[in-house]
């Protein structure tokens, strides 16, 4: 399935890296939607422009201008624009050790790892978003600072909405199990051509039970799972200079064109387009692919 894309020179794409492994990413769509997607990090950010709207979990969202969004990792979503207008939105992407760091156990944080919803208005914590972000983008020198800061927000903003992460819940007489066991194979198998036989049997389970099962249990069917790790692995070697036809292989897409559509679908921006905006010492990451062919 090819991303749903409508070709438009408007679409504008920008990453900056914030530091602790974090990313910012800062986004102009006029005509462009993405496919059914998730992430191995969490994903918080607040639309800034025009309407964006998304399913999740089963539900359709709406987000207007100030408004947060929030995703956990491994939880499946799309995005469109909510009119002809278009949409703006700046959001970072989050490590989730990153997040597991923020928790203060003393402010009652411990545990709290969880957004159930991924939309809320929530103004005061938008604006101060916006205002971090230019800081953080802007790099003026000062990490320790940019930390602390970076920190404060995230331990505030899950404070106020976030959870006890949930256990997953395997529909009846499937044990949780089976299914987590699953996804290990998924990461240690992600670049093989893998089917969904071949899961159900790891699964001990029918075809038909084990796709049910994997998406009443984790809210995301296999196939999204697998290209979510399969994306993440990508941006690593991308990270390192390697070759795009290497990394295409690398990660177990057919060729390149099959992964230049899945990796737009799900960043919003080509390959090569994300590389140039988030590699900025090409004489280290030169010597990275060096050292990974080395290995």
């Amino acid at each position: 399935m090819r991303p749903k894309t409508r070709p438009s020179t408007d679409n504008q794409v920008q990453f900056s890296p914030l530091g602790e492994g974090a990313t910012l990413m800062q986004a102009n769509f006029t005509d462009y939607a993405f496919e059914r997607h998730s992430h191995d990090c969490y994903a918080i950010g607040v639309t800034t422009h025009g309407t964006q709207q998304f399913r999740c979990k089963g539900r359709e969202y709406v987000s207007r201008a100030g408004e947060l969004v929030m995703f956990n990792p491994d939880e499946d979503h799309d995005g469109d624009r909510g009119s002809s207008a278009g949409f703006a939105y700046s959001i970072w992407y989050l490590p989730v050790a990153l997040v597991r760091e923020c928790m203060d156990a003393d402010a009652g944080l411990a545990g709290s790892l969880y957004f159930s919803a991924p939309h809320l208005r929530d103004l005061r914590m938008a604006e101060r978003f916006g205002n971090l972000s230019t800081l953080l983008q802007r790099g003026d020198g000062e990490p320790m600072r940019d930390e602390v800061l970076m920190q404060e927000f995230i331990g505030t903003l899950l404070s106020r909405h976030g959870e006890r992460p949930r256990q997953h819940t395997a529909p009846r007489r499937v044990n949780i199990g089976r299914l987590v066991r699953v996804k290990d194979y998924i990461r240690a198998h992600f670049r093989q051509q893998l089917t969904v036989t071949e899961l159900a049997t790891v699964a001990g389970l029918s075809r038909a039970h084990f796709a049910r099962a994997f998406n009443a249990a984790f809210h995301t069917p296999p196939h999204v799972f697998l290209n979510a790790v399969r994306i993440a692995h990508a941006q690593r070697l991308m990270r390192l200079d390697m070759p795009l036809a290497m990394v295409a292989a690398d990660c177990g897409f057919t060729d390149q064109s099959h992964f230049s559509r899945r990796f737009k679908g799900s960043v919003g921006a080509s390959p090569a387009e994300w590389r140039s905006a988030t590699i900025r010492n090409r004489g280290e990451t030169a010597k990275g692919f060096q050292n990974y062919r080395e290995a």
